[in-house]
């Protein structure tokens, strides 16, 4: 194990502790507001939805029979954000630094095949969550309530 693996390891467990406590920001949100509207729930609903996929695909289960579209009520989103935060702690916690390059072989949701790298799909789901975030926050704003900032740095400047 190289000291870069074992960094790239410990920055994968910052990364998702991130994606955790901003998915929980962007809940806290929409629990506030009046009346949420429900492309938001589904937008929010998507992205938590999306992560048990990926999930599902490191573990090497068959994600074919989840849809990525599902969610229509923030109780069922509050309760994926922790079925999926430990979920991969669980998943990360098992892994060695050295499989961090490990190729995950997986089926989209057309049922093309594909083959990724574990470091690749923990980086995608953070990017993923992080796009989708700022629309729910963009769209927020729209609608009168304060956007929230779930950028990197703010979690990082918890920390200090």
């Amino acid at each position: 194990m190289t000291a870069l693996q074992e960094a790239g390891h410990k920055h994968l467990l910052r990364v998702l502790s991130h994606t955790h406590w901003a998915n929980l920001e962007i809940l806290e949100a929409l629990q506030k507001a009046d009346a949420v509207p429900e492309k938001l729930i589904s937008l929010f609903g998507h992205l938590l939805s999306a992560e048990k996929v990926w999930l599902e695909r490191l573990n090497e289960r068959d994600s074919s029979s989840l849809s990525i579209w599902p969610i229509s009520r923030l109780a069922e989103c509050g309760a994926l954000i922790q079925e999926n935060h430990s979920g991969y702690l669980s998943f990360l916690d098992q892994l060695k630094d050295t499989d961090l390059d490990t190729m995950i072989p997986y089926q989209n949701s057309k049922g093309i095949a594909f083959s990724t790298s574990i470091f690749d799909i923990l980086s995608h789901v953070s990017l993923h969550g992080s796009y989708h975030r700022g629309q729910i926050s963009s769209y927020l704003r729209l609608e009168g309530y304060e956007p929230v900032n779930t950028d990197y740095i703010n979690f990082s400047r918890l920390e200090e």
